[in-house]
């Protein structure tokens, strides 16, 4: 598994969920990347790098824009073969939370690259021969509600409707919060159980 973290993350903050996927038997490799100073096509192209050099079947698991970085790279590099995939909280269609930050002067240059150019551009679909399962949580506590009035049900930064994937071969919505997600027990079995399984349920 090639882990990808979000915004202002970096490899570290992967390393709970990782330690958990070890546990469930997969080999893991926690991916960084500069989400504010790099632009989402450069990203792309290191993750590509990495995941090319990467054992097979490979799986990619991203957490928020982490999932956005990794749509971006399969649809740019489709010579690099990925059987699952795992989004956790990524605002696949849109982010009302950024769009509340934009409107600040400060805020708008924290939000940086990576991200203002996936909301700038199409969206990609689920490349043909990938599955791919989406995560998303319903404990509404994080930063959005501060930048931006979101609707319920959200996980504090991304609502419920924003994570939907057309063609995603599975979702669930699991009780906790953005940043919790990636110390959650419950989402790193989810996780596991999809890569397994090609779904979250039994």
């Amino acid at each position: 598994i090639v882990l990808v973290h979000g915004l202002w993350m970096n490899g570290l903050a992967m390393l709970p969920l990782a330690r958990r996927l070890e546990r469930c038997g997969f080999a893991v490799t926690r991916h960084g990347y500069q989400s504010v100073r790099r632009g989402l096509r450069e990203n792309a192209r290191r993750l590509a790098a990495v995941c090319e050099k990467a054992g097979a079947p490979l799986h990619l698991v991203g957490h928020s824009l982490g999932g956005l970085l990794i749509m971006t790279m399969l649809n740019d590099h489709p010579q690099v073969r990925v059987h699952r995939v795992v989004l956790v909280g990524s605002p696949y269609a849109n982010s009302v939370a950024a769009q509340g930050m934009a409107r600040f002067g400060m805020s708008r240059e924290l939000l940086g690259r990576t991200l203002k150019d996936w909301l700038r551009q199409p969206r990609p679909p689920v490349p043909d021969g990938v599955e791919l399962g989406v995560i998303a949580g319903d404990v509404s506590i994080g930063l959005g509600r501060v930048v931006a009035r979101l609707p319920k049900p959200n996980d504090g930064v991304v609502m419920l409707d924003e994570a939907h994937v057309p063609g995603a071969a599975d979702s669930i919505v699991l009780h906790t919060s953005h940043s919790a997600m990636l110390v959650s027990p419950a989402v790193a079995r989810a996780i596991c159980a999809f890569l397994k399984n090609g779904r979250f349920g039994p």
